[in-house]
């Protein structure tokens, strides 16, 4: 019987495979009058663009349930990486830059011009950047985390791995369920769902949720005008609806249509170190400004407190429309699947640049901040077998357009600080010079001499001083274009040589295209302190000496450098690259299998859509190269215990070339390409059902030990930037700890008078593991543990349930990312220090921020269905 006749006949559409939902949702598959003990039935993934068997798949693959989900409180990506070992996800600025990694290595999210090396997937349609795939998931039938390259199937930008995310589909029989949550933190939240046939051949299924949360960071809004006194709160909706059309035996449709915003604040930074530049933003800002140092300007204490004197609105609608269409070739044992999407992402930012009380830099709300992303892909396959060979052909095009808008505004304390700052250097040297916020002038006046600038440094800018500083409100608007066209031919072929030893050849040619139009653009008369520095040079480098070139550099920085008046930037590349797999998989026994992998997978090149400078002059071109990688893995996957335990292992290693890291470096956001990471280890999962009726127990656990290469200046695109990157030579790479591990137990049964109960913990350890690109020690997170839990009560027939629920219920105290407060302080040297990198602990002045991880939050659910 065909597929088709089973929608229409099964109560919902997602249970045509009983136990597709993954591990716990085979439990649930199985309560109904089941006396024994449970059993791991046949759990359904799709980690090779066809229905299979976890245990058939030689992939890691962690396939995660519609209720393991609920029960760990999964709602969107961020959530997820409690269940999952080996995988971390953060978000920095905003929600908007999120980024995900696996087995240590992932792309951070800062710049819309790199596209991520962790894929995400939603519902078949690729999403082409982590922050495009954030945000409320809504109804979900299941998540499967495929780890290691996945380009043969899955497409280039999957060189780390995959997050596949399928949602509830339609039912052909009537349904409807309803969510109310209420929590701490003035969380809020409903949500439901409609589902039923429109008539024999068509069913729906309608989404909607709206989701709030006051935020829990405390924020000292200093000059203001700000005047929001929280930061990180949750306000976003979501409504999605589809269409499961059968027109015949042989052919299904399944439309898609979505759409969500999130209208919030987020993500103020806070101190977790303070160095010597606090009594410049102490001086500048209404009360103490910004976080007051340690003793010996040490490590801070961890608080939830931040500064922000400018709001830090955050304003994301994502929406698309999506077709897949299935047929079935009887002739020839095959189907024809076609996978059709448009989407449209867009987010509109504001920032305090400088995350202090002192109205020092900032980003207006206002549309000139923000990121969109828009594209439409098409996906043809044509798969089949018989019993030698499972065959599949496929061909891949996508087009996107991407545009991004910058906007800088100079504060009213602006001048001064960069005073303070350049005339404390010189005091440094020279105690008769004063430290002063009227310097600026010296510099800029026009026609200086080196005596009249020398009296104006010596007078604190009193006497010989007037030129301009820089100008309050708007200093520059950019904006960037980037378009891109690809398209890829591929195969998946296994050849079951016996009913035990299978062989898998996959390969998938990409062809990409992409092209920069950019425009940097000065704004009201930005750039001419720069300008009128320069002019001054020689009157200045009479006085200062050898400080000169590092002085003036601060009159140009990125956001205030004359040469970016007007300067246009055009670029374009095309490129073809080759990815494949070869896969054995042997069965020992009906209960063992092993498993031996070779993968290469790719990252598309791209453009850095920032100012980019070394020294003082533009960077020519923004263009930086694809990556690659090359992965090798042995691994055995075992049903045990009459079926009950499930226990899977792999070793895997890696190899990545021109891995692109996105460095911030206090001024900007710099891309490199560092020649070589390696990232090799082990990934284990387990699960087992119990012989206690309703009780199981699920976990992993990862070890890595990803490290770069040993490199040279001369390695780089840019070898200026070798300083604030020599301590990664042979280093640890960031967001890699060496141990993480997850682990979960769930119990639900009937306790009589027609009520269930049960209960859930979830948790994961983190092995400590830094979360800077740089590698600054100060930027270390130490190792820690979240738990999840929930109590449950409900009818039997689960018409309603009520539980009672909490997220990092220990309140562990942890930072997501750390990195330099923009002018305030430094931490690498301009020479070679006595450990043969550019960084000297004792030297280090740099004030470091942080963005912090959610703190304990609880409430209670009720659920309703029918």
């Amino acid at each position: 019987m065909r597929l088709t006749n089973l929608l229409r006949t099964t109560v919902s559409a997602a249970v045509v495979g009983a136990c597709a939902f993954g591990f716990a949702g085979v439990a649930s598959a199985q309560d109904g009058g089941q006396d024994g003990p449970q059993t791991i039935d046949d759990i359904i993934v799709t980690a090779q663009k066809r229905e299979q068997n976890l245990q058939d798949v030689p992939i890691v693959v962690t396939s995660l349930s519609q209720e393991t989900l609920q029960n760990a409180g999964v709602r969107d990506i961020k959530d997820l990486q409690i269940l999952t070992p080996g995988m971390t996800v953060t978000s920095t600025s905003s929600e908007a830059s999120t980024t995900a990694r696996i087995r240590g290595v992932g792309t951070v999210g800062d710049n819309p011009g790199l596209e991520s090396s962790v894929g995400v997937v939603i519902d078949g349609v690729y999403r082409s950047r982590n922050s495009v795939g954030f945000g409320d998931l809504g109804e979900l039938a299941r998540i499967e985390v495929l780890k290691g390259p996945q380009g043969t199937l899955f497409g280039k930008n999957t060189s780390a791995g995959v997050i596949n995310i399928i949602t509830e589909a339609p039912s052909f029989t009537p349904g409807f369920n309803g969510e109310v949550t209420m929590g701490n933190y003035g969380a809020w939240g409903i949500s439901g769902s409609v589902t039923g046939p429109i008539n024999d051949q068509v069913a729906f299924r309608l989404y909607a949720g709206n989701r709030e949360r006051d935020g829990f960071m405390d924020i000292d809004t200093g000059d203001g005008p700000r005047q929001e006194t929280d930061d990180n709160n949750v306000e976003f909706a979501t409504l999605r609806g589809q269409l499961l059309i059968l027109p015949n035996d042989n052919a299904s449709i399944k439309l898609i249509a979505d759409y969500s915003t999130r209208d919030e604040y987020c993500c103020v930074g806070t101190q977790i170190r303070t160095g010597p530049t606090y009594p410049f933003i102490d001086g500048l800002s209404n009360g103490t400004g910004q976080r007051p140092p340690a003793a010996g300007f040490g490590p801070l204490p961890f608080s939830r407190t931040g500064y922000a004197n400018r709001s830090t609105g955050q304003s994301v609608e994502d929406m698309g429309l999506s077709a897949e269409a299935n047929i079935d070739i009887t002739s020839m044992n095959a189907t024809l699947t076609s996978v059709t999407s448009w989407r449209n992402w867009s987010s509109e930012l504001g920032q305090d640049v400088d995350y202090t009380g002192a109205d020092i830099a900032y980003r207006v709300q206002d549309g000139d901040y923000g990121f969109s992303v828009e594209n439409l892909t098409q996906e043809f396959r044509l798969a089949g077998a018989n019993d030698k060979l499972d065959w599949l052909f496929g061909l891949f095009a996508t087009k996107e357009d991407i545009n991004r808008t910058d906007s800088w505004y100079f504060g009213a304390d602006y001048t001064p600080f960069l005073s303070f700052l350049l005339s404390a250097r010189l005091n440094a040297a020279n105690p008769a010079l004063p430290i002063s916020p009227n310097t600026i002038g010296c510099y800029t006046v026009a026609g200086q001499t080196p005596v009249g600038f020398g009296t104006c440094l010596g007078t604190g800018g009193a006497v010989g001083g007037g030129g301009p500083g820089f100008t309050v409100g708007q200093g520059f608007e950019d904006t960037y274009d980037q378009g891109s066209t690809s398209f890829a031919l591929f195969t998946n072929n296994t050849w079951h040589v016996t009913e035990a030893f299978d062989i898998t050849l996959g390969l998938r040619y990409t062809m990409d295209e992409k092209s920069l139009d950019g425009l940097q653009r000065n704004t009201n008369g930005n750039g001419g302190a720069c300008a009128a520095a320069l002019g001054n040079a020689g009157a200045i480098g009479a006085v200062l000496g050898a400080a000169t070139p590092t002085i003036l550099g601060n009159f140009c920085l990125p956001w205030s450098n004359a040469a970016y008046a007007n300067r246009t930037v055009t670029e374009d590349f095309d490129d073809g690259e080759l990815s494949g797999t070869i896969k054995a998989a042997f069965r020992l026994n009906p209960s063992i299998l092993t498993y031996v992998s070779y993968a290469r997978g790719y990252k598309s090149f791209g453009y850095n859509l920032d100012r980019v400078q070394t020294g003082i002059t533009p960077n020519a071109s923004l263009f930086f190269p694809s990556e690659v990688v090359d992965s090798y893995e042995a691994g055995v996957k075992m049903t045990l215990l009459d079926r009950s335990l499930l226990l899977n292992a792999t070793y895997f290693d890696q190899t990545f070339e021109n891995f692109q890291l996105n460095t911030f470096l206090g001024t900007a956001f710099v891309v490199e390409s560092i020649p070589e990471l390696t990232s090799r280890g082990v990934d284990a999962d387990m699960l087992w059902f119990t012989p206690i009726e309703g009780l199981s127990f699920q976990g992993g656990v990862t070890y890595t030990d990803a490290q770069y290469g040993n490199f040279t200046a001369a390695d780089l695109s840019s070898p200026g930037n070798f300083p604030q990157l020599s301590l990664l030579p042979g280093a640890r790479a960031s967001f890699a700890p060496e141990w993480s591990a997850t682990g979960s137990v769930n119990f639900d049964r009937d306790i009589g008078a027609g009520l269930r109960a049960g209960f859930s913990l979830a948790a994961k350890y983190m092995d400590d593991y830094n979360t800077g690109s740089d590698l600054l020690p100060y930027k270390q997170q130490e190792a820690f543990t979240t738990l999840n839990g929930r109590i449950v009560i409900g009818s039997q027939d689960e018409r309603w349930t009520f539980e009672v629920w909490g997220q990092n219920l220990t309140d562990e105290e942890y930072i997501q990312v750390a990195y330099n407060a923009p002018l305030q302080g430094g931490a690498f040297q301009s020479t070679v220090q006595p450990n043969g990198t550019y960084y000297n602990p004792a030297l280090d002045t740099q004030t470091y921020d942080a963005f912090l991880g959610q703190p304990r939050t609880y409430g209670a659910t009720l659920r309703i269905k029918y």
